[in-house]
């Protein structure tokens, strides 16, 4: 098995969460953080003061799948998530050694 986390612009999460559905994975976790990377922030104006934001607003979109389901999950994220301009973000790829689902003890790959 495999965890996939994707840091990726907030306006694309629709667009993931259909890519992501159109290819059978439903389970996924999203959490709404603050980050920057080689991007840095930006400056913006307000009431006259310019001011540095350093962290941006990101999604981070989470998933467990079968390994042989992983490549085809990093393609539709990437295609989903992708404008071609910097600060689309990332995908990290873990291995997921054991999973257990909670009500009844099932162990694996049938988890998820």
């Amino acid at each position: 098995m495999k965890k996939i986390e994707a840091i990726v612009q907030p306006f694309k999460l629709d667009e993931i969460k259909d890519a992501l559905a159109a290819i059978g994975i439903d389970g996924l976790t999203i959490s709404e953080v603050r980050g920057h990377g080689r991007q840095k922030g930006h400056t913006e104006v307000y009431r006259g003061q310019e001011y540095q934001v350093d962290f941006l607003p990101k999604v981070k979109v989470e998933l467990v799948v079968a390994s042989a389901k992983a490549e085809e999950a990093i393609q539709a994220l990437e295609s989903a998530a992708r404008t071609g301009k910097i600060g689309d973000g990332k995908i990290f790829v873990m291995d997921v050694i054991e999973a257990v689902r909670i009500r009844n003890d099932e162990r694996g790959e049938s988890v998820l």
